[in-house]
């Protein structure tokens, strides 16, 4: 795949990469969050969330799209923020997140050519090399990045999401 980065890449190129997608899937730590992960004196994990990323998931699921959180990670945050912003698959402690993917698409009945898929690791990639548009953040691993499509012009946890989202969007309104 060729690496295309958010600031090469008009918005309506983005729309139009984007407009054959019917499910967004969204890692967590990196993605959905800048990575970062504060520890409590109990030892609980607390993650912080970007409220303009959780708009835009909202407004992704109300014009259609299908959201799922695929990550490697385990909290409690992560299956509390995806209720709050009404995201009914969540998979979490994932070891192979393409086959809990390729899963999830037989059980909906969507093509995983229909995926656009927002990753940052290592983890990732097999993924991202898998699902009919690879998204990058922007300070992603150099091996995320060369497995995208596109690579946003914003960080995890800071826009990302949301610059995905409103272009999914788009493509929805303006079919290309």
């Amino acid at each position: 795949m060729s690496e295309l980065h958010g600031g090469g890449m008009p918005e309506a190129g983005l729309a139009k990469l984007l407009s054959g997608i019917k499910l967004l899937s969204l890692d967590v730590d990196g993605v959905l969050t800048d990575g970062g992960l504060y520890y409590a004196e109990d030892g609980g994990i607390q993650r912080k969330f970007s409220v303009r990323d959780g708009v835009g998931i909202v407004r992704a699921r109300e014009a259609g799209f299908v959201i799922t959180i695929n990550s490697a990670g385990v909290s409690g945050s992560i299956p509390a923020r995806a209720a709050n912003l009404g995201i009914e698959y969540v998979f979490t402690g994932v070891e192979d997140k393409l086959a809990v993917l390729k899963s999830l698409c037989a059980e909906l009945g969507i093509q995983i050519s229909a995926v656009a898929h927002i990753g940052d690791d290592i983890n990732d990639v097999a993924l991202m090399e898998a699902v009919g548009v690879a998204i990058a953040v922007a300070d992603a691993s150099l091996e995320a990045r060369k497995a995208a499509d596109y690579v946003a012009v914003h960080m995890g946890g800071n826009g990302a999401v949301r610059e995905v989202c409103d272009a999914l969007i788009r493509s929805r309104r303006h079919p290309q």
